[in-house]
Order: C-alpha cells, then structure tokens, then sequence
C-alpha cells in the first residue's frame, strides 16, 4: 500500500479533503489554494502505516480563515510586555509526536512507535518510557496517578505511578480485554464492544469514576475506572469525533466535524442513556478539531479547521455557554488547544504556536507567536510557573520534534515592550 502512495522521501499529503455529507451542508468556506509545502524541510515526517487513520490524524484543511466573519476581539496592541524562548528542542527517531500530557511535574509524550517517553521538569531530561506492543499513542491523560494511553488499536492501555523512591509505572490493564470483547459480541451487547474506528481523545472525570473515549467512529464510550468496563456508549454527532474534554462538575463537552460542540450532562439514575444533550454550539460552519476549558470551566475554547478559535463564556445566572467571539491569527487549522491561569496556547498546522492572555474585560491578546517548528503543531501542553510571572509550553510536531518554551509576562513599565504587543522568535 505504500507503494502506491509518495515516494519515501516525500512527506504526508496535508491537504484537505471535504466529505459529500460536508458540501451537502453548503458550508460557505473560502479554501486557499496555499499549500505548505516540505519539500525544503531536512527533516520529513514519516508516514503512518494506515492510510485511513492517517488521513483522519494528520490532515487538515489548509484553508484561510473566514475574514467576513464578525465577531472576534482579539487585541493587536498589548497592556504588557512579554518574553519568551525555546528552552528545549528534542529530536528522537520517534516519528510524529502525537500527544502531550502533563502531571506533578511529569510530561508523558505519545508518538507514531510504540514507546510513551517520560520527561521531568523543570529540566526537561528523559526519565524513562512506557512500552506496548501496538503502535501510534493518539490521545494521553493522566489522573489520581494513573496513565491512560489510546493507541491505534482503538485500545487505551493503562497504568499506575508510583513515588516510592524514584518514579516507577505498573501495567494495570488493556481495555476493552479480549474476553469481554468476544463475550459482548457472542452476547449481542454493543456496550461491551471496542470502539470501531481510531480513538481520537480521551477525558477522565475521577469523580463520577469515568474515562471517556471518542472515536472517528461518531460514538463516545464510558469506561467505569473501577474496573475499567464499558458502560455506556454515547452516538454523539452524524460525522467523526475529534476531542472531547469534561469539566470538573461532569459536564462532557464533543466535538466533531460536523461543525458544533455539543454539551452532556450526566444521567446518574442510570438508563440507556448515560448522558443527555443539553445544547448544541455551532461553530460557524467549520469543523472544530480541539478543544479547550478554563479550569473555573466559565469559558469554553474551540479550534476549527477555518484557523479561528471561537470561544463562549459561561452564563453567571443561566449556567449556559454564550458565543462570545473568535481570536484571529493562524492561517491554517487548529489542531490544538490548552488553557493555564489567564493563558490560551494554540498549535495550529500553519506551524505556529500562539499564547492569548485573557483580560478581565473579556478581550485576548495575542502575547506571542512561537516559531521554529517545521511540521504542523499536532499536541500542546502548558502549565503555570511557581517563580515568575507566565507559564511553560511544550509542544509537539509533526515533523518529529519536541519543544519547550518560557514565556514571561512583565507589568506595563518593563522594558522592550513590543511596538504592536505582538513579537516573534525563531529558532
């Protein structure tokens, strides 16, 4: 099958193609017709052996943000000056890196091999990884010191951390196992059976004891953590699942490429139906491809193919999500979103990362615009600093590397503000 794809020296094709179900809908979207291209790169991304799964993960419409479209607040002149620097660039023969996730000092990174690598902070030295016989980490999560990492199987493999004396991980389990799988299918019970397409994200809500899955496949699972058994089967949208993520009150929030987020509650009196559908947020006709939350949960980010990223604030009386703009600046799609304290990070296939600063008048500004990678952003992970000021950003690559930035927000009479509040830096 590879020989009928690029030659080997050619990288992945990034160009969008749009489903007959999409056009139906008469989407109005402009396509660009600039394509990036890699042929300059001295590094080329390898390709994945799937070429359904890498088509669905890898690609994105490179198409130019709507400019007509209205409402969007995003600040150009910034209150405060900011500085900011590669602190780290690692290269391993890993392949794409796919996911980021960041716990108690700790980055776990998920790539095309079978291998999760393990990184300490704040030095950023590799110490130790996790291996399986399947491939490709798509989605990671860490929660009350377990790991859960969904591989292209359709699988999520799980582990236990412990601190005893140095840091050390304990395979727990993989689920669905294949005893419930073949049971469930002899049985006729879908809700045992694993997902039919590649997972794409993963959420845990440790409180209600649940760890979602979704999947290309349009339905979101729920495993008990207890005893990691499926539970439930959400058929959340008509079109492929890209992210999911849950706030800290059980709300479950999809998204998918048909256009919309939609809002889940959880049904505790049990039932066919373990969620239901609150409200539906249409994100201007552009499929959304990640999301994001703010850790009060007020406000909700959503990074489309279109390059914008539309966000709704939480009602203080209503407890419903109003759309309240869009931020502006990434010529390509999104693919990646993480919030810290007042902070937005983006990744985007333009091969940018931008940090947005929300103010207290609702508005964002743009405080920087990360250059030096040479594959689109596909994963980023971001977390405050306990000295200074600004938060730490690490980021992964298509083009197989991994970054970690600084950046430093100083008060309104530091030094070398930027004229336009908007610098950039290049490594």
């Amino acid at each position: 099958m590879a020989s009928s794809r690029d030659s080997p020296n050619s990288p992945p094709n990034l160009s969008f193609t749009i489903r007959g179900t999409t056009t139906q809908n008469n989407f109005s979207r402009s396509i660009s017709t600039k394509e990036a291209s890699f042929s300059h790169f001295p590094y080329t991304p390898p390709r994945l052996a799937g070429a359904a799964l890498s088509q669905s993960l890898h690609t994105s419409p490179l198409s130019s943000p709507l400019h007509s479209h209205s409402p969007t607040t995003t600040k150009l002149t910034d209150v405060s000056s900011s500085t900011y620097r590669c602190v780290s660039s690692v290269l391993k023969k890993d392949g794409q890196i796919l996911s980021i996730a960041v716990s108690n000092g700790v980055v776990y990174t998920g790539s095309d091999t079978n291998t999760v690598r393990i990184w300490r902070l704040p030095e950023f030295t590799e110490c130790g990884h996790l291996k399986t016989k399947a491939c490709m980490v798509v989605a990671l999560q860490v929660s009350n010191e377990r790991v859960y990492a969904a591989y292209g199987d359709a699988k999520i493999r799980v582990w236990r951390r412990t601190w005893d004396g140095a840091l050390k991980h304990v395979r727990l389990a993989t689920i669905p196992t294949t005893g419930s799988y073949v049971r469930s299918y002899i049985g006729g019970k879908d809700k045992m059976m694993k997902h039919t397409g590649p997972i794409t994200s993963l959420a845990v809500n440790a409180s209600d004891d649940i760890v979602y899955s979704a999947s290309l496949d349009k339905t979101v699972k729920l495993w008990r953590i207890s005893d990691l058994k499926c539970i439930g089967t959400i058929n959340a949208h008509l079109e492929p699942i890209n992210a999911i993520i849950v706030a800290d009150d059980g709300v479950l929030f999809t998204a998918s490429d048909d256009a919309t987020i939609k809002v889940w509650r959880h049904n505790f009196h049990g039932g066919d139906q373990p969620h239901s559908l609150t409200v539906t947020l249409p994100a201007r006709c552009s499929p959304v491809k990640t999301l994001a939350l703010t850790r009060d949960g007020g406000v909700l980010y959503g990074g489309c193919t279109d390059g914008y990223i539309h966000y709704w604030v939480k009602g203080w009386f209503t407890g419903q999500f109003q759309y309240s703009g869009a931020l502006q600046g990434h010529t390509h799609a999104v693919m990646c979103l993480a919030t810290v304290a007042d902070y937005v990070v983006s990744g985007s296939a333009d091969l940018t990362s931008r940090v947005w600063s929300r103010e207290q008048d609702g508005q964002h500004t743009c405080l920087a615009i990360l250059v030096g990678h040479r594959g689109p952003i596909r994963c980023v992970a971001a977390f405050e600093e306990e000295t200074e000021d600004g938060c730490t950003i690490c980021t992964g690559s298509l083009d197989g590397v991994l970054k970690v930035w600084r950046v430093t927000c100083k008060n309104k009479s530091s030094q070398g503000s930027a004229p336009n509040g908007c610098e950039y830096f290049e490594l």
